[in-house]
């Protein structure tokens, strides 16, 4: 079996982290600090080349890097996916250019980056219709539509990519928008139940003008099943890093008549370790790009891990868990793993993406 990859946090981060969680869950306070918090760690430059400002390695050292952030809070570790992401999406873009100019001040924290392409991820497995429009005029392109759920839209300014339908019977392609763009409208924080610190609203786009070096690929359809593996793999890291920390609070509390949970944890604790190894090798080797049906299993796995890990936790901690003062960090997970589900692609699109996929292998057998 492959060694897993591990990221052990600076000291610093953690005890920030440990004591900010609850904040950054409820509040949105510590929103511009957040961003600079995991940068100053060097986390954002996980699994880029050397030669581009980055630690080197692969996005599995990220994804290791995105687990142990949520671990301590899933809203850091989901403000984390969303510019690690971008980052993906530059390095894996033809458009040097664009890459040279924006990744810099996107890996040091300075920018956030942010990932619009959840739209466009369902529209890959045929869910749903791209919600951005393009025309081209004078030169350049006119873009009008609308992204209703982005994370990461930092107030100070941020890039989004976006998946964009070209007119005529031209490809639709992937295009980074700045929030300097006139015609570009951020809408206040969305009023979610947590992850409040994670800087997450939507984004109207009116007749907002683009030239062709904005586009990260020309062909939507033909770069996001390349793009799509690093996209769900860094997803599948938050509820990897939930369900370490749920079975750490469950090892912990395994006496006074607890012990009979140590073998269900035991057990989870083997299937996470097994799905680690299966996503990290199937990135490595690329095989998800190919076959993307088992990685939408592991995201799915993976969220049914996490929700397995958080109630042998409640049974562990017992009523403890319902009191205010010691049972706020299970409450707040609690709060998180009934996140990771809706994430999108949410677990119900996924299935339904699955069952799609199925179905013509099934009549062809029955045929």
């Amino acid at each position: 079996m492959r060694k897993l990859k591990v990221v052990i946090l600076p000291t610093s981060l953690r005890t920030w982290l440990d004591a900010t969680a609850q904040n950054i869950d409820t509040t949105s306070d510590n929103a511009a600090a957040l961003l600079p918090k995991l940068a100053e760690a060097g986390l954002f430059r996980l699994g880029v080349p050397a030669v581009l400002g980055g630690h080197g390695g692969h996005v599995n050292d990220a994804i290791a890097g995105v687990a142990a952030v949520s671990e301590h809070s899933l809203a850091a570790g989901f403000v984390f996916w969303g510019q690690r992401t971008f980052i993906e999406y530059l390095l894996q873009s033809p458009n040097e250019a664009l890459r040279d100019r924006l990744l810099p001040d996107v890996l040091a924290g300075r920018r956030a980056g942010a990932t619009g392409l959840s739209n466009a991820m369902k529209f890959l497995a045929g869910i749903e219709g791209l919600q951005i429009k393009s025309t081209k005029t004078d030169g350049s392109l006119r873009v009008d539509g609308e992204l209703p759920w982005v994370t990461n839209l930092r107030a100070s300014g941020f890039d989004v990519a976006a998946a964009i339908q070209a007119d005529g019977n031209n490809p639709a392609f992937v295009a980074s928008l700045s929030s300097e763009d006139i015609g570009l409208e951020r809408s206040g924080d969305l009023d979610l139940m947590a992850m409040r610190a994670t800087s997450t609203a939507a984004v109207k786009i009116n007749n907002v003008r683009i030239g062709v070096d904005r586009i990260l690929h020309h062909n939507a359809s033909e770069w996001l099943p390349k793009v799509r593996p690093a996209f769900l793999g860094l997803q599948c890291a938050m509820a990897i890093g939930l369900a370490h920390r749920s079975i750490a609070e469950t090892t912990s509390r395994l006496k006074k008549g607890r012990d009979i949970l140590r073998e269900p944890s035991e057990a989870l604790t083997n299937a996470l370790v097994e799905a680690e190894t299966q996503l990290q090798e199937g990135l490595c080797s690329k095989s998800f790009e190919r076959s993307p049906e088992k990685l939408f299993e592991l995201r799915i796995g993976f969220a049914a891990m996490a929700a397995k890990a958080v109630q042998i936790e409640l049974s562990a901690t017992g009523g403890r868990a319902y009191l205010t003062q010691p049972g706020e960090g299970f409450q707040r997970r609690l709060r998180e793993v009934a996140f990771i589900p809706i994430i999108t692609p949410s677990l119900v699109q996924l299935k339904s993406a699955l069952d799609a996929r199925q179905q013509p292998q099934l009549i062809s057998e029955i045929a």
